[in-house]
């Protein structure tokens, strides 16, 4: 933490303090295996691979700094066109540093080792041995018991097996969640511990419990392996709701491509500095890391995101239900700098991509402006059910998903999703970076604006960016020329934050393709469409993007611009002047023709060639399908010049060269 940090993270906490606002921050950091190949790392969420990177993950997390606490493999999401349900390992540990479980070793589990653990648990729990085997058609050579248990007020009861319900399901995953609960009667409870012996591999499963009657059980469960002699155990289930707030709780989530981690809830930032840090470093020994490289490809980030969250340390101490002017002060703030949407996130932006816009998805721009000043007409009090019905229609993308947004509140009183009343708000175009230096010092600009946002509320009126949004901020210069007047603003309000890190940032995310003196070609961002259905096998459809075109931002200063030709694909392009010292412009071109894509009779427009021509001579750079740097080219001794490059109007910085005047 540099010194600078430091004193940002201070400001933060006196405004925080001042205010009266307790605001936590969290986070989804998402990593990559060194080499990630399979669909598991590409577009899939479970695989042969990402289950044993998750558990090395989390035995060396729980070495530290999660040291005392326990991982339990617990049961995820199903999802439509996903064969398998995907899962988690959460893993749970005392706040105060106590352990919840203590360290244990011993031998491989036995039959016999077997029969004492359950005999010492239904002794322990002073119930009634109603243990009951069950046939795993799967696994014939298995072994799966399972006690059907209930507790209430500190008292536990175990019920008899009903007979002719000794058969697990042949569906894939634990025995715990196959057994055949639907066949027992409705005065029983559906809660069974679940024991499945495999020869040498010991899984114990845990019951839906309260937070109390959970370490209950878990204690007795440690007690048991210990006097039974048994070593390590694969721990799966449920977890409980930290009702007594004693927890640090931290998961592992399968997700399309990547390895999503949940990070606990942090107090501030210097909290969440801390555990990024942590986490990046114990992922780079186990051979994850946050970004990838693949062939004939520049280093990028995982695309699986690095979402921020805010909220409060329970769903009813969100700060946000009782501030909708503040909040509303925060999407305002955020609509007018597009750099906040477009700088640290992927390079696929847009009304299709994972992270929209709110002026990308509305369909009228007053809408917002109305549901905005709402907000800030609100009395005092609780507005959180009025707050997400205002906002969860607007903050969607196109097809109306809450989740799939720039700022979603999918999380934060949306009584229609399991996990959607959690008081939170949710920062999804932010993707991962290479170090935990880059991705803390997004969240404490972030959080910054939140301080700074709380004593300079933002009221003006929405902007209307039109064309400019998906022409102007999707180039480089004019996003950091954005993010600049953010600096200024924080500036003006106390908050000093050091450009140079995001300066940094800006670099990795927009890398130079060529450099010469006076002039360079960066990557740009682009703006993908969405395509209509496609039938694939198996009577379904899928909706793809077309990723056919690319963008490049070509950039110059006066010297350049006043003696010398640009020439792209022999054809002439004029910079236009941004300022006395920057002349700019974006190109767009067809990258390939692969099918769906728009247009399928425009050919590639590939290799790309750029001949720089002045009165010492001319240069020729050319960037060939599948490299990722432009290379020397040998120039054309009389370059025939084709038709100008044209740009849409006199306000539009790109040029599109499918497109001839």
């Amino acid at each position: 933490m540099t010194p600078w940090m430091r004193k940002l993270s201070q400001r933060q906490s006196e405004a925080f303090a001042r205010a009266g606002v307790e605001m936590t921050l969290g986070g989804e950091p998402t990593f990559l295996p060194l080499q990630p190949l399979g669909a598991e790392w590409n577009h899939a969420a479970v695989g042969p691979t990402k289950y044993r990177f998750a558990r090395k993950l989390a035995l060396a997390l729980l070495r530290k700094p999660l040291k005392g606490g326990i991982a339990i493999f617990s049961p995820g999401k199903s999802y439509p066109g996903e064969g398998d349900p995907r899962w988690a390992i959460r893993i749970l540990a005392n706040r105060d540093g106590s352990p919840l479980v203590r360290p244990r070793s011993g031998s491989p589990p036995t039959k016999t080792s077997l029969a004492r653990i359950r005999k010492f648990v239904v002794s322990d729990l002073g119930v009634e041995n109603h243990w009951a085997r069950l046939a795993d058609p799967s696994e014939p050579g298995s072994e799966s018991w399972a006690l059907l248990i209930d507790e209430c007020d500190g008292e536990w009861t175990s019920f008899p097996w009903p007979s002719g319900a000794h058969k697990l399901s042949t569906a894939r995953g634990p025995a715990g969640l196959r057994l055949p609960l639907h066949v027992l009667p409705p005065e029983i409870p559906r809660r069974a511990l679940t024991l499945e012996w495999t020869g040498r591999r010991l899984a114990v499963f845990l019951p839906p419990l309260l937070q109390q009657p959970f370490v209950k059980l878990l204690g007795i469960l440690e007690n048991a392996l210990r006097a039974a002699g048994i070593g390590a155990v694969e721990m799966q289930g449920y977890t409980p709701e930290d009702e007594t707030l004693s927890w640090t709780q931290l998961g592992l989530a399968a997700d399309p491509g990547v390895l999503e981690i949940n990070l606990p809830a942090c107090a501030n930032w210097k909290e969440y500095d801390s555990w990024i840090h942590a986490v990046t470093d114990a992922a780079r020994k186990c051979g994850l890391r946050p970004w990838k490289k693949l062939p004939g490809a520049l280093p990028e980030g995982t695309g699986g995101g690095n979402h921020l969250l805010w909220g409060g340390a329970t769903p009813d101490r969100s700060p946000f239900f009782t501030r909708p002017g503040w909040l509303a002060s925060i999407l305002r703030y955020w609509h007018h700098h597009p750099s906040l949407a477009y700088l640290f996130t992927g390079c696929y932006v847009g009304a299709s991509s994972q992270a929209p816009r709110a002026d990308e998805s509305a369909r009228n721009l007053s809408d917002l402006e109305l549901a905005l000043s709402f907000l800030e007409s609100l009395p005092a009090g609780d507005h959180r059910h009025l707050i997400f019905e205002t906002l969860r229609h607007l903050q969607t993308d196109v097809t109306g998903n809450t989740h799939r947004s720039e700022i979603s509140f999918d999380k934060f009183w949306n009584v229609g999703s399991p996990s959607g009343t959690l008081g939170l708000i949710e920062f999804r175009a932010i993707e991962s970076l290479p170090n935990a230096d880059g991705m803390s010092a997004v969240a404490l600009l972030w959080t910054s604006l939140a301080a700074w946002l709380l004593e300079h509320p933002h009221r003006e009126k929405l902007r209307d960016f039109s064309e400019a949004l998906h022409d102007r901020f999707l180039l480089p210069t004019i996003l950091w020329q954005d993010l600049s007047r953010v600096f200024s603003d924080l500036n003006s309000g106390g908050f000093f934050p050091d450009p140079t890190i995001y300066r940094k940032i800006w670099e990795w995310k927009f890398p130079v393709l060529l450099s010469q003196p006076g002039f360079t070609i960066r990557k740009a961002h682009e703006s993908w469409p969405l395509l209509s259905e496609t039938p694939r096998d198996g009577g379904t459809t899928s909706r793809y993007v077309d990723a056919s075109m690319a963008r490049l931002e070509l950039a110059a200063d006066s010297h350049f611009f006043a003696t010398t030709r640009i020439l792209v694909n022999n054809r002439p392009l004029i910079l236009k002047k941004l300022d006395d010292s920057t002349f700019l412009a974006g190109l767009r071109y067809r990258r390939t023709n692969l099918s769906p894509s728009l247009h399928p009779g425009i050919p590639a427009q590939g290799p790309l060639r750029i001949s720089l021509v002045s009165k010492t001579g001319s240069q020729c750079f050319v960037l060939m399908a599948g490299s990722p740097m432009f290379r020397p080219a040998r120039p054309q001794t009389s370059p025939p010049a084709g038709k100008p490059c044209s740009f849409e109007s006199p306000a539009h910085l790109t040029c599109d060269l499918r497109v001839c005047p």
